[in-house]
């Protein structure tokens, strides 16, 4: 399904179920999006409805339209609990005012009037790609076996990109559906948010990596949301990990001198990022963020807020 982004699609996965089929993941809540669920249902010689929905995360090209297929089919939703509650409380900032909070964490990050300004424009633009979701839900949990048509599929649940991301995992037919926990091409992005500002999802995403790696045999194919299908996931697992521990020693040397999350782009992404790009600019504070968490956490380095209350870092 398409996306009006510089990632421009993601994958979708159909897997057929007793009487239907089972589908992981959905697509924004867009025209384009709309259009092309509509001409597969228009076009395709199969029949059977549509049995269920599963969601890997609350991200809104994965769970974009799912409210729309649960009520068209009378199908439920499957996804774990923090995804589906985060989702429900986000979608209520809609048309809301940017909070203080989120106010405060920009500015503190290293944000100029500028940014605070395209920020509190476009605060409550989440929900603007999800259809309303069904007002209830079936709760996967981690390490769940679930029964999808003749075959099982065992839940695999990670952290660092979304609170709780579910994977799927198929031995019988050496398929692991990854979602955005392990894509082939990009490192998903690992953010901290103004709702936790003190939250370490790099552990997570790393700890996550290391739980697939131990669960999930390496010879499976690999099904992402993004990019091609591949093999070799265990390989691509140590290059995801030596990457981050790379970009982190890069940090650690950035901060010899002190420094605003804000003044890590090229230290951590190989290049500046444009503060006109508002959506990038917002991601890459995130994952900064993340990263001087990390470091934080483990004590390596200071953090400290000048007269201004902006934060500085630097090395210990």
């Amino acid at each position: 399904m398409s996306m009006p982004s510089a990632l421009d699609h993601i994958n979708l996965w159909g897997l057929e179920d007793q009487d239907g089929w089972a589908v992981v993941d959905t697509g924004l809540h867009t025209e384009e999006t709309l259009a092309a669920w509509r001409h597969i249902f228009a076009t395709a010689d199969e029949s059977r409805p549509l049995t269920r929905i599963f969601a890997t995360h609350m991200h809104p090209d994965h769970i974009g339209m799912a409210g729309w297929l649960t009520r068209k089919f009378n199908c439920s939703l499957w996804m774990s609990q923090l995804e589906y509650l985060n989702c429900r409380v986000l979608m209520k900032d809609t048309g809301s005012a940017a909070p203080k909070e989120g106010i405060d964490f920009y500015r503190r990050a290293g944000w100029d009037d500028e940014a605070i300004e395209s920020y509190q424009v476009r605060f409550g633009g989440y929900g603007k790609f999800i259809h309303p979701l069904p007002e209830s839900y079936r709760r996967i949990k981690d390490d769940e076996e679930i029964k999808i048509g003749k075959h099982v599929w065992r839940v695999i649940v990670g952290s660092g990109h979304s609170p709780e991301h579910v994977c799927l995992y198929c031995s019988e037919l050496k398929l692991l559906i990854s979602g955005d926990q392990v894509l082939p091409r990009i490192s998903s992005n690992v953010s901290v948010y103004p709702t936790e500002p003190e939250a370490n999802p790099m552990l997570d995403w790393l700890q996550s990596l290391q739980k697939l790696k131990n669960e999930v045999p390496g010879d499976v194919l690999v099904l992402p949301s993004h990019n091609d299908c591949f093999y070799g996931l265990h390989e691509r697992l140590d290059y995801l990990v030596v990457s981050q521990k790379k970009i982190l020693e890069r940090l650690r040397n950035a901060l010899k001198e002190p420094k605003r999350a804000v003044d890590l782009f090229v230290t951590l992404f190989g290049r500046n990022i444009a503060q006109s790009n508002s959506g990038t600019y917002t991601l890459a504070t995130g994952e900064s963020l993340a990263c001087l968490n990390y470091l934080l956490h483990r004590c390596e380095i200071a953090r400290q807020a000048d007269e201004f209350g902006v934060n500085w870092y630097r090395r210990l």
